[in-house]
């Protein structure tokens, strides 16, 4: 009975992602590692899911470790700058025929019907072409790429039909160029060629491993200018991750990250708050903005908890709907993070910080810095030359904001003369 709950409780968690994503257009790039993976019949029913419910998607497929495999079988060893293979024509022969039956085992994977199989009546079109136009790289520091080709333009007018009509859209990281000669592309640079042409709402990549830190703690997001210079000893990890900046930088509003190896990963991180991936984004996707009578809920949500434990006084919601325009607040996709309240005293002379709380699940982030320094920098915006704080549980925290102990006496007269002194809060000041 509570695993049914639990999955009651999750499904209805998801319903604003399945509404926020619907007609969304997402690229997936899928390495041929994930495709060998075990897990990847997983993935092919994940992304059936994702189509079903009106994503529109446009899948990338590569074949490094496939292709690699293959020429070691005649005996031919391929040349690499990073990630990029340097590709003869013998090599490209392969390259050619390797790809091929990639994309047609991919084809097969979502033709796939049998009963009692997620798969089942999902009647998936998956819709393949010379979508994407390729033009040589040619001499680069006096080295020869040959067939190894880069992206000239994706054709985002035959595939902007397909995906109106449901279809799933397959690239792969082989393409013609105006000569009708085949190149071999890197398949993070199609996907980010293709992201950025189709102006997708996503990328995605699925990955070998995990970004982590140097504890060895999960990367949950990253800037494109971080993600640019992150340190990745794999070649092509490193290459992922590069494209996903660019991707962010020409556009797209976020790339994701996701290890190919977790169960419904793809799932988890579409739907889920905090997801189980890495997101690349241009610039921090968590929102600071001046509260609205519509956050009034989310708000409240956050802080009862807080006023239950006496660290906050309670506000009730005629007062808070009242109040609502002294309040900042941090949202993730619609969820209130964080809020902070600034009050004017002394006739705008100085300010009084309150109700400065963020979620428990996020209170590692330095949000609560982020959302103060927010409110400093609106206090000088308008004038004030102190900001004054009361509180009788987090004094070490604003103690280290910067804040120092006054007497309820140093307090401008207007708020004295409101001390609570049954709640004995402590009295800090920062001047400005």
């Amino acid at each position: 009975m509570a695993l049914e709950q639990d999955y009651v409780t999750w499904f209805r968690n998801s319903s604003p992602y399945i509404n926020a994503h619907r007609g969304k257009t997402f690229v997936v790039m899928i390495p041929g590692e994930a495709i060998a993976n075990p897990n990847f019949t997983h993935t092919v029913h994940d992304l059936a899911l994702l189509n079903s419910l009106g994503i529109r998607l446009v899948l990338v497929h590569g074949a490094r470790q496939q292709i690699s495999a293959q020429l070691a079988q005649v005996g031919i060893e391929s040349e690499f700058n990073g990630a990029t293979r340097i590709t003869d024509a013998a090599t490209m022969e392969i390259v050619a025929r390797t790809v091929g039956q990639m994309r047609l085992h991919i084809e097969g994977a979502f033709s796939a019907g049998l009963a009692n199989s997620p798969m089942h009546n999902a009647r998936i079109q998956a819709t393949s072409g010379n979508f994407v136009m390729a033009r040589p790289i040619g001499v680069h520091d006096g080295k020869d790429y040959q067939y190894t080709g880069t992206v000239r333009r994706v054709a985002v007018e035959a595939i902007e039909p397909l995906l109106s009509l449901n279809h799933i859209v397959l690239l792969s990281s082989v393409a013609a160029s105006i000569t009708g000669e085949l190149f071999n592309i890197n398949a993070e640079e199609v996907a980010a060629a293709a992201a950025t042409a189709l102006k997708a709402d996503k990328i995605i990549y699925l990955t070998a491993a995990p970004i982590l830190n140097e504890q060895q703690g999960l990367v949950r997001e990253l800037t494109s200018s971080e993600a640019s210079a992150w340190p990745l000893a794999d070649a092509a990890a490193r290459e992922q991750l590069m494209a996903a900046s660019r991707a962010t930088e020409q556009g797209v509003d976020r790339a994701h990250l996701v290890d190919y190896h977790i169960p419904g990963g793809l799932l988890q991180e579409l739907f889920t708050h905090d997801g189980c991936g890495t997101l690349v984004s241009q610039e921090n996707y968590e929102t600071l903005r001046q509260a609205t009578i519509d956050d009034v809920g989310g708000i409240l949500a956050l802080i009862r908890p807080l006023e239950e434990a006496g660290v906050l006084v309670r506000r009730s919601r005629e007062r808070l709907e009242q109040e609502i325009a002294q309040f900042t607040i941090l949202e993730r996709d619609g969820m209130v993070l964080g809020c902070a309240a600034l009050y004017p005293l002394s006739n705008n002379q100085a300010g009084e910080v309150a109700c400065v709380a963020v979620h428990p699940s996020y209170r590692n982030g330095k949000r609560g810095h982020t959302l103060l320094a927010y409110v400093e920098k609106k206090a000088r915006a308008l004038g004030m030359q102190a900001l004054y704080t009361l509180t009788t549980q987090t004094a070490h925290w604003f103690m280290q904001q910067g804040f120092e102990p006054v007497p309820v006496t140093a307090l401008p007269g207007d708020r004295q003369a409101l001390y609570n002194f049954q709640r004995n809060s402590k009295v800090f000041r920062k001047i400005l």
